[in-house]
């Protein structure tokens, strides 16, 4: 399975979640089968518009299993860190979203107010 491990910060918009999503699907030259986030952005309005526009399911990750994956996310954030307590959003998203025999197909890539990273147990 291949699932896109979304972050972003207040002010995002769906279009820009779209977008991000897009470009990595193109970069990795696979489609996303799921969005994944950290639970704790749930309520934002501008995911679900992004999951209904992509027709894609949404997986609400705990911040135990974001922070499992830590050590295997190369991209640290000091911000993100300080803000939410992870150094890693979208990557870690991405590998607890894909499961244990994942791996990075695109690495975290940032637009506007969002970041998209895409994982799967491709080989």
């Amino acid at each position: 399975m291949i699932v896109a491990g979304i972050g972003f910060s207040s002010g995002a918009s769906a279009a820009e979640i779209v977008a991000l999503v897009r470009r990595a699907e193109s970069l990795a030259g696979h489609a996303a089968e799921a969005l994944a986030v950290p639970d704790f952005k749930e309520d934002a309005a501008c995911l679900r518009e992004a999951a209904h526009v992509l027709g894609l399911p949404l997986r609400l990750l705990d911040r135990e299993r974001l922070a499992a994956v830590q050590k295997y996310c190369p991209t640290q954030s000091k911000v993100a860190a300080q803000e939410v307590g992870l150094a890693s959003v979208a990557e870690a998203c991405a590998l607890a979203g894909a499961g244990g025999n994942s791996h990075l197909l695109v690495a975290r890539l940032t637009q506007g107010k969002v970041t998209c990273a895409l994982a799967g147990d491709l080989p």
